[in-house]
C-alpha cells in the first residue's frame, strides 16, 4: 500500500515539473520559436513544418506567458529583429522552394510583407536565398529565426541551419555581415547628396540580375529607345523635344531600384543602368544593386555642353555630304548630338555619355608662363620662341581671343574632338609657326618698329585658319616680348642717345623760353613808357590822318579848281586864237604881233619906253603907227582892245 502514495506522488511530482516546463516567459523584445520532438516525420524537406509535424514549427510565440506542452515541445527564446536607424536589413530565406537555374535572388510577392508570416511565405511560393527587398531602417519585426536570416550591421539575425552558414558561423563564433562578404558601408542606407556639401553628385547604378542587355548595348534603359523613335517619328519633333525624353527617368517605375522586382517586372536588365539616383536616401540591396557617386553635370553661363552618346538608336548622319570630318546625329541616336545641352544640371550617366564642354563667351588664351584663370585649356602653351633674319632669339607673350558659336559647338566638336585638341593641336601650330616664320624673315629691329603690323598679320591669318573650323577670331595681341640681350644693349644704348638729345632740345627750349621771360620782364618795366609810346603814336597817327584828310580835300579841291581854269583857259586861248586869227587877216602877221607884244608889255605897269622915241623904222603905214603905240605902251591902263570882229560890228 506504500508503493501507490509513492507513484502518486513521483507522477504529480513529475506533472508538476511538466508544467513548469511547459509555461514559457516570452520578452517583449524576444520571440519563442517552438520545436515539435514528437510527431509525424517532415517530409517537405522544409526546415520548418507546417502541418505539426516533428521539428521546428511555422509559428511562433509572442510576448508573454505561453503554454507550450513539455516534453512534446521545446521552446527557445530569440530576440526580435531589429533595424538600426540609417541601416538596412538584409533578409536570406532558409526554406522555400529553390532558385531558378542563373537566379541569384528570390522572386518576391507583395503579400510576402516583412517576411513576419511564413506560412504565407511558403504557400505562395517563397523561395530559398536573398530577398529582394530589404528591411528599412527602424524596422522592429517577429520573423522566424529558423526560416530566416536577417543581416544588418550590427548582428545577424537567425538560426543557421544551411551547412555552409553553420560552417561560417562554427568558425568564426558566429555570424557577421562581413561572413557574407559585405562591408560596413553596403549595410548603410544609400545617401545621394553632395560631395563634400559642395559638387553635386547623382547615383550611377549597376544591377547583377536580370536578362542580359541586347547585342552592342552598353547600358540598360527599360524600354530602350522605342519612345524616342516614337516621337521622332511625329512632324514637326524639335531635338530639345528628344533630348528631355532621353533625360526623363524611367525610376519612378520600380520606385527608384528599392522595388528591385519592379524593376525586373518592367524589363529591367543586368549591368550599368541608363537612369542615375537623384539626391536622396535609398534602401537598396547590396547583394543586387551596387551605386556609383560621380559628379553631375554643370553647364554654366557662357558654356554648352556636346554630348557624345554610346548608347541609344542607331546612328543617321544628319551633317550633310559637304561635311567631312564626322557625323552629327539627332538626340537618342548613337553619336554625338546636334543639340548641345544649355545652361542647368542635369543628371546625366557619364558611363554612357561623354560630355564636352564648350566655352561659348570669348576664350582667352595665352602664349605665356601664366594660364588662364578662368579655364585650363592653356596649361600647356608656353611663350613663343622665335629668331630673326639675323639670328636674334625672342621670347614672345601673346594673347589669343577666339570666340565658339554655341550653335557650332557640336560641329566643332565634331572635327578637333575636345577642346584641349583645337588649343594644343589646331591653334599651337597656327599661331607658333606663324610667327617663327615671321620672325625669321624680318630684321629684329624691323620686328621691333613693326610690332603692330605684325600683330594685324597674325590676326588675319589666325581668322583664316580658324574659319575652317567654324570659330570666330576676337583677337591677337603681343602682350610682351623678350629680346636677347645683346640687342637690348644696342636698344639701350640708342634710347640713351635719344634721351640725350631730347634733353638737350629740351635745355635748348628752356633757354629760348628763359630769354622770352627776360624780354617780357623788361616790357613789363617799360610799360609806362610803352603806354605813353603807344598814345604818342596814336596822336601822330591822329594828326597825320588829318593831314592826309586835309591834303586828300586841298588836292581834290586844286583838281577841281586846275580843272575849270584849264577850261577857262582853254576857253579863253580858242577866243584868243581867233581873235588873232581876224587881226591877221585885218592887219596882216606883222602888224598883228606888234599891237600884242605891245599890248602884254603894258599889263606890266612899268614904263621901260620913252614917250617920244625916233626910229627910222621907213616909211609906210608901220611908221605912221609908232608914236600911237609908243602912247599906248606908256598908259598904265591901256583902252582894251576888242577883237576885230567885235570891232567891226
Amino acid at each position: 500500500m506504500l508503493i501507490i502514495p509513492i507513484v502518486v506522488g513521483v507522477l504529480l511530482a513529475i506533472a508538476l515539473f511538466a508544467a513548469a516546463k511547459s509555461f514559457h516567459s516570452i520578452g517583449p523584445t524576444e520571440v519563442g520559436l517552438v520545436r515539435k520532438r514528437f510527431g509525424p516525420k517532415n517530409t517537405s524537406g522544409s526546415a520548418v513544418a507546417l502541418n505539426r509535424q516533428a521539428g521546428y514549427q511555422a509559428e511562433l510565440l509572442m510576448a508573454g506567458m505561453r503554454f507550450r506542452l513539455w516534453p512534446l515541445y521545446a521552446v527557445t527564446r530569440h530576440p526580435l529583429v531589429q533595424v538600426p536607424a540609417g541601416k538596412i536589413g538584409i533578409v536570406i530565406a532558409q526554406v522555400g522552394d529553390p532558385l531558378p537555374e542563373g537566379a541569384k535572388s528570390a522572386k518576391y510577392d507583395q503579400r510576402f510583407g516583412n517576411f513576419q508570416d511564413l506560412a504565407t511565405f511558403l504557400i505562395h511560393g517563397g523561395q530559398k536565398g536573398v530577398q529582394r527587398p530589404v528591411l528599412p531602417p527602424g524596422t522592429v519585426a517577429p520573423i522566424h529565426p529558423v526560416a530566416f536570416l536577417v543581416i544588418t550591421a550590427d548582428e545577424v539575425y537567425g538560426v543557421p541551419v544551411n551547412d555552409e552558414y553553420r560552417r561560417l558561423a562554427a568558425k568564426e563564433g558566429g555570424l557577421t555581415y562581413k561572413s557574407f562578404g559585405l562591408i560596413e558601408e553596403q549595410m548603410k542606407v544609400v545617401r545621394i547628396e553632395p560631395d563634400g556639401g559642395t559638387t553635386d553628385v547623382v547615383g550611377i547604378v549597376t544591377t547583377f540580375e536580370g536578362e542580359p542587355s541586347p547585342s552592342g548595348a552598353i547600358a540598360n534603359r527599360i524600354g530602350d529607345f522605342q519612345d524616342v523613335a516614337e516621337i521622332e517619328k511625329e512632324s514637326g519633333t524639335r531635338d530639345s523635344d528628344l533630348v528631355e525624353t532621353i533625360l526623363s527617368s524611367k525610376n519612378r517605375l520600380h520606385n527608384n531600384y528599392q522595388d528591385f522586382q519592379a524593376f525586373l517586372d518592367h524589363g529591367g536588365r543586368i549591368g550599368l543602368q541608363h537612369d542615375p539616383l537623384l539626391y536622396g536616401a535609398y534602401t537598396l540591396n547590396p547583394f543586387l544593386i551596387s551605386v556609383e557617386r560621380m559628379p553631375m553635370l554643370v553647364v554654366n553661363q557662357g558654356q554648352v555642353a556636346v554630348i557624345k552618346a554610346y548608347i541609344g538608336l542607331p546612328s543617321e548622319d544628319t551633317s550633310g555630304a559637304d561635311f567631312k570630318f564626322g557625323s552629327l546625329v539627332r538626340p537618342g541616336h548613337r553619336g554625338i548630338w546636334r543639340e548641345s545641352l544649355r545652361t542647368g544640371k542635369y543628371a546625366i550617366n557619364p558611363r554612357i555619355y561623354s560630355v564636352e564642354i564648350v566655352p561659348t563667351s570669348i576664350l582667352t588664351l595665352n602664349w605665356a608662363d601664366a594660364s588662364s584663370a578662368a579655364h585650363n585649356l592653356d596649361r600647356d602653351l608656353k611663350q613663343i620662341i622665335a629668331k630673326s633674319r639675323e639670328g636674334f632669339v625672342f621670347n614672345i607673350d601673346l594673347q589669343v581671343q577666339i570666340h565658339v558659336p554655341d550653335t557650332e559647338a557640336p560641329t566643332v566638336i565634331s572635327i578637333v574632338g575636345t577642346m584641349t585638341n583645337l588649343v594644343n593641336e589646331v591653334l599651337q601650330s597656327a599661331v607658333g609657326n606663324h610667327f617663327r616664320d615671321k620672325l625669321q624673315s624680318m630684321q629684329a629691329i624691323d620686328f621691333i618698329e613693326k610690332r603692330q603690323d605684325v600683330q594685324t598679320q597674325a590676326q588675319d591669318h589666325i581668322t583664316m585658319r580658324l574659319r575652317d573650323y567654324r570659330i570666330e577670331t576676337r583677337g591677337v595681341y603681343i602682350q610682351d616680348v623678350i629680346f636677347p640681350p645683346q640687342l637690348v644693349e644696342v636698344l639701350t644704348m640708342r634710347e640713351i642717345a635719344n634721351q640725350q638729345r631730347e634733353t638737350f632740345v629740351a635745355q635748348k627750349a628752356a633757354q629760348d623760353e628763359r630769354v622770352k621771360l627776360e624780354a617780357a620782364r623788361g616790357r613789363a618795366d617799360m610799360q609806362a613808357d610803352l603806354a605813353k609810346s603807344a598814345v604818342g603814336i596814336e596822336i601822330a597817327e591822329n594828326n597825320a590822318t588829318s593831314v592826309q584828310r586835309t591834303a586828300d580835300g586841298e588836292s581834290y579841291r586844286l583838281e577841281k579848281v586846275g580843272r575849270a581854269a584849264a577850261v577857262q583857259t582853254e576857253a579863253e586861248g580858242l577866243a584868243v586864237a581867233a581873235g588873232l586869227e581876224a587881226q591877221q587877216r585885218a592887219i596882216g602877221r606883222e602888224q598883228t604881233a606888234i599891237v600884242n607884244v605891245a599890248k602884254a608889255l603894258a599889263a606890266g605897269g612899268q614904263r621901260f619906253m620913252p614917250d617920244t622915241l625916233a626910229l627910222t623904222i621907213g616909211e609906210g603905214g608901220a611908221a605912221a603907227l609908232v608914236p600911237s603905240l609908243m602912247k599906248f605902251l606908256n598908259n598904265p591902263h591901256p583902252p582894251v582892245v576888242r577883237p576885230l570882229a567885235e570891232a567891226a560890228e
